[in-house]
């Protein structure tokens, strides 16, 4: 069957935020700019600087399930997951001939009904809240409903094990999640890393003198992101820290509790925003617990900065300690305190930075979908 004909549609969890998952749903929109995309939920007014383009970019191309006539099911995402099975079945893949859904596994749109059709899954990471990594929220202290949850993730994991099953290939993105598709899912998977810009990235947004003095940390502010870490650490040492990203669950309310004059929050900024920000910062401090890739890391690579990071997961696949960064042990104040004193005492290039995020490239995962595509 020729690449030109076969009939491509797109599944993703929900839109309501723009993070790594998104990102990726955006490069395949763009890659297959015919397919159609098939979300639980669509909630462009919470996309921030991104809402404009998104908009325009899949007018007439989002389909939504019957959550779009739930009153406010946008505050009630969570509880929904458990209906999101049902949501995803009723969506009509007949004409289809492949389908590539971008999947955390939270909503289970891998339970779709695929008829014929291929279903290739770019998995993000299983469910972290179903198998015991850290996430977004703070769990309730209540023990009935600790022993409720457990009963429901029980029944929650079975499902998940189930639909994992309906996909005929397994996209990971990182190492690390494929290791966690293998072991919670019992299958191989093929490992094509997020696309990350780096061609937009002007000589102008690249380190070419001495960085500015402070410090910089920001994505999705959540908890499992660990940017109390940064904060306490900056705060030890007296130095400027600069965080950005849109709040999650009230989460920047407990870190601005906790920082001192030398910590600025700036807010949701766009892609232009964050680059000329990565290029002037001193380094990037990546606290983030275990986790799935991580683009951040890359994108300040990518103009030349160095990142100070957590050793454990997609950190582990994408910084190279020593050389484009430093990597600390422990996730406690001490050990980020200890990373940051070392890069001041290591002589790490730009170039060397760039030459590594180059690994990543938008192009670099343009061209292995395409040749994944092509075999189907």
């Amino acid at each position: 069957m020729k690449n030109n004909k076969i009939k491509i549609a797109l599944v993703h969890d929900y839109i309501k935020e723009y993070g790594g998952a998104e990102s990726v749903l955006e490069e395949l929109s763009d890659i297959y700019p015919e397919a159609q995309i098939f979300t639980s939920l669509y909630c462009p007014k919470f996309l921030g600087p991104h809402q404009n383009r998104l908009q325009d970019k899949w007018k007439n191309r989002i389909n939504q399930s019957f959550f779009q006539y739930i009153p406010f099911a946008y505050k009630i995402i969570s509880p929904l997951r458990l209906l999101s099975p049902f949501a995803f079945k009723h969506f009509d893949f007949s004409k289809y001939d492949i389908i590539i859904s971008s999947a955390t596994g939270a909503y289970f749109p891998n339970s779709l009904n695929k008829k014929s059709a291929k279903l290739i899954c770019y998995c993000h990471t299983p469910p972290r809240y179903l198998y015991g990594l850290p996430t977004a929220r703070n769990f309730t202290n209540n023990k009935f409903i600790k022993a409720l949850a457990f009963f429901v993730n029980h029944w929650l994991r079975l499902l998940d094990f189930k639909f994992a099953q309906n996909v005929d290939q397994f996209i990971a993105n990182s190492s690390t999640t494929a290791l966690r598709i293998k072991k919670f899912y019992r299958r191989d998977s093929i490992i094509i890393n997020p696309p990350v810009e780096i061609s937009t990235i002007t000589p102008a947004y690249q380190r070419t003198s001495a960085p500015d003095s402070f410090y910089l940390t920001g994505g999705r502010l959540a908890r499992a992101k660990r940017y109390d870490i940064a904060i306490l650490a900056c705060n030890n040492l007296h130095l400027p820290l600069k965080i950005f990203g849109r709040d999650f669950a009230n989460y920047q309310e407990e870190l601005k509790n906790i920082s001192g004059p030398n910590i600025e929050f700036i807010g949701e900024i766009t892609q232009a925003e964050k680059q000329k920000l990565l290029s002037n910062a001193k380094a990037f401090i990546f606290c983030s617990d275990n986790e799935d890739f991580g683009i951040a890391p890359v994108e300040a690579m990518a103009v030349g900065t160095p990142v100070i990071g957590y050793r454990s997961g997609g950190t582990t696949e994408t910084v190279i300690d020593g050389k484009t960064g430093i990597l600390f042990d422990e996730l406690t104040v001490t050990s980020c305190v200890d990373a940051i004193l070392k890069l001041n005492k290591t002589k790490i290039t730009s170039q060397n930075c760039i030459t590594q995020a180059q690994k990543f490239s938008k192009q670099v995962f343009v061209d292995k979908i395409k040749k994944l595509l092509k075999n189907y």
